[in-house]
């Protein structure tokens, strides 16, 4: 185990999210990496607490942070009352114990990354402390700073300050010292401000400009080069300092009239309502907080409406400490309804706005999303080649985890530039992901959609709709459609059948899959699965290879990826089909980067129990290893028994599968639905899927309550199985 601290060079620069990219590039290269903030920064003053309580250790908020984001379980840290008193004692050694004792429940990790005290007028300590945790933890330092690359006086500040700061540790030549992480970096031209954040970690690397690179070495020679790298430039980017409408709420310590969906509407922007509601109509837009007074009830209602018309405002601030009129707040109940945040403050609009400028929106510990963009957006300017060759010696065993996954995913969909068909063209969770997918280059999406509606949900939205995103409007293709697919299923229905089909998009959508014209499709997010695989079947219909059409889950377990099938389409599988889809689902998880370990489930491991449904299971195993005799496959087996590694040696001792298995294939799609949920919902675990396998070209199916990111991985996946499909 290797521990890497993370030191700044100035308050306010960043650190955490530093951490947060770390994490998320060391995961994304397989390295399971741990967190730990040794000592607590809180401000709280001891005398407000009784002395015990004061000293107690608590959970930090950059580890609750990382906790929440990652699923980690970060130690508490050592209170700075408890810090600051054993300084003055001079026991800091003392103190050191337990901050090694810290990093030693954190043994079954690769890589520790620990966050360093941050340099402020009311810690002059900070310095001495770090250098002390890092002799005491033999730990490696990054230096996070900043700077701006456009100016030769920043090029000079720069090195003054990375070697003041070095000197702590043996200076910037130092072994211990490997190099910088530069966050909120000015003057990289076009990276200013950032606002749609790459997808990939290690996919956005700048390269500092040499005049900037030679100015930094005329004072500190070993500036970006083996020995002091620059391990990362990352670029400011106002987009991630979006607070939640319930964050602006606690800044300004405002009254609720309606919380609504505060905790999820973010803050893009905020207009101060001052002009007529005739001339202020550009101002409703997405993620838009209003700030007004409270007696303008022109402007209430007009938000209400505006809420109500689909329109996500991040809220409305009243000012002036009034209570609007009874009768305007009932008018707007409909708008509550759907979540349209509304609260009160007691200042004036102009001092409203002032405190808004000046409050502090650090990243609160239970915004999860936040912190999963920061950490993606960071990571995607790490250096990952350097990350690779400088932790990956410390790597315990190699593993697929849920970010190293989405990585991949992503990766090898750009590779694969499918063309994927999206039949609810104008919903906004798809119109999102396609965008995205645009952007990205994850794929090529057509929308099955009239285009003025589309155009009016990205607008309300506040999307930009990229060159090459295709919209098609669906009434006009029908006529074209209905001789193949009358062929296609012929005897089964006619011209004015095949006509009325048609005007559904998602049967529109298959047929264009089936001629070719596109390379998959992904519905669900309004159809039923009925809906979406229905016309699959009918159209598509099976490989050549196999007899049925399963599905499989893809787990994004907080330590690992693992698939479930089949949990979406057979209610009631026979022995052979079971085999077949043990199979499928092997083959499925190979294509995604996973080498499979097959696990029969069962209520019963091995021999140890009899019944119809174990039978069945056993049967299915055999089958499946005549089938395919490479596949490391084993059955029956308890979910204990192929997950957990001790009881595996207990239940199943000379099984190739049990204790290791990352395949679970369910006898039956009670236990497999059931399974899959009970996970996903207890655990908080995020799912992809389900993707069907066994069909002669990929079609997808969305939860209906699925999330922009999920539609996203989902188009990858399909992308994915198109490229596979074709080989």
């Amino acid at each position: 185990m290797q521990t890497v601290l993370l030191i700044p060079t100035a308050h306010s620069i960043g650190l955490t999210s530093a951490c947060l990219g770390v994490m998320h590039a060391l995961d994304s290269i397989g390295i399971k990496a741990g967190f730990m903030k040794p000592f607590s920064q809180s401000t709280t003053p001891a005398a407000s607490h009784p002395s015990s309580q004061a000293d107690a250790p608590t959970l930090a908020r950059a580890s609750a942070i990382i906790q929440n984001a990652f699923g980690t379980n970060p130690p508490p840290s050592i209170s700075r009352q408890r810090l600051e008193r054993m300084l003055g004692d001079a026991q800091l050694d003392d103190l050191l114990e337990d901050v090694v004792a810290q990093r030693q429940s954190l043994a079954n990790y690769d890589v520790v990354v620990c966050e360093g005290l941050i340099a402020d007028d009311t810690a002059s300590y900070s310095q001495q402390v770090n250098a002390a945790l890092a002799n005491a933890l033999d730990a490696k330092v990054i230096l996070v700073s900043s700077t701006d690359v456009s100016t030769t006086q920043a090029a000079n500040t720069l090195a003054n300050t990375l070697d003041v700061f070095a000197r702590a540790f043996g200076g910037l030549a130092s072994e211990r010292v490997l190099g910088t992480i530069l966050m909120r970096v000015r003057g990289l031209g076009n990276a200013d401000n950032v606002v749609d954040p790459p997808a990939a970690a290690g996919s956005a690397r700048f390269d500092l400009n040499d005049d900037f690179v030679q100015a930094v070495r005329q004072q500190s020679p070993t500036f970006g080069g083996e020995q002091f790298a620059v391990i990362g430039t990352v670029p400011f980017s106002a987009s991630l300092s979006v607070p939640r409408a319930v964050d602006v709420a606690e800044a300004l310590n405002a009254t609720w009239l309606n919380e609504g969906a505060a905790k999820t509407r973010r803050v893009l922007d905020t207009k101060l309502v001052a002009s007529s509601v005739a001339n202020a109509q550009n101002l409703f837009h997405r993620g838009t907080l209003l700030v007004t007074p409270a007696d303008r009830d022109d402007v209430i209602m007009a938000a209400a409406l505006a809420a109500m018309d689909g329109v996500s405002l991040a809220g409305l601030v009243l000012t002036g400490g009034i209570r609007p009129n009874d009768n305007v707040l009932q008018l707007c109940q409909g708008a509550f309804k759907i979540g349209l945040p509304v609260m009160t403050v007691p200042t004036d609009s102009y001092q409203t706005v002032q405190n808004l400028v000046q409050a502090n929106y650090e990243i609160p510990a239970d915004d999860q999303k936040r912190a999963l963009d920061v950490a993606q957006f960071v990571a995607a300017y790490l250096d990952l080649d350097w990350l690779k060759t400088n932790f990956s010696q410390h790597q315990q065993a190699p593993r697929l985890s849920p970010s190293a996954f989405r990585h991949q995913l992503v990766k090898t969909a750009q590779a694969a530039n499918k063309r994927i068909v999206l039949p609810e063209g104008s919903e906004p969770r798809t119109v999102e992901a396609a965008i995205i997918c645009q952007r990205r280059g994850i794929a090529n999406c057509v929308l099955l959609a009239v285009p003025d509606e589309v155009r009016k949900v990205a607008a309300d939205r506040g999307l930009e709709i990229p060159d090459g995103l295709e919209i098609i409007d669906p009434a006009p293709l029908v006529e074209r459609y209905v001789a193949p697919m009358v062929e296609r299923r012929k005897g089964k229905l006619d011209a004015a059948q095949a006509q009325d089909q048609l005007q559904d998009t998602v049967v529109l959508g298959t047929m264009m899959l089936q001629l070719g014209e596109v390379d998959g499709l992904v519905s669900g997010a309004v159809h039923t699965t009925a809906n979406t695989v229905r016309p699959a079947f009918q159209l598509i219909k099976t490989a050549p290879q196999y007899s049925l059409v399963s599905s499989v889950f893809f787990m994004l377990l907080p330590e690992q990826v693992v698939v479930y099938g089949d949990c979406a389409i057979n209610p009631n599988p026979t022995a052979e089909q079971l085999a077949e889809i043990a199979i499928q689902s092997a083959q499925s998880a190979k294509a995604f980067g996973i080498e499979p370990k097959v696990a029969m489930i069962s209520y019963s491991t091995g021999a140890s129990g009899e019944g119809a449904d174990v039978d069945k299971v056993r049967q299915a195993t055999e089958l499946a290893r005549q089938q395919a005799p490479d596949l490391l496959i084993d059955g029956p087996l308890q979910y204990d028994a192929a997950s957990v590694k001790s009881v595996a040696n207990s239940k199943a001792p000379n099984s190739p599968v049990a204790g290791q298995a990352n395949v679970f294939i369910f006898p039956d799609l009670n236990t497999g639905n059931t399974t899959y949920k009970a996970v996903q919902r207890s655990a908080n675990v995020v799912s992809v899927g389900p993707m069907l396998q066994g069909l002669n070209k990929p079609v997808n199916d969305l939860s209906r309550g699925a999330l922009v990111d999920d539609i996203v991985y989902t188009i990858a996946l399909t992308a994915i199985q198109a490229a596979d499909t074709g080989k």
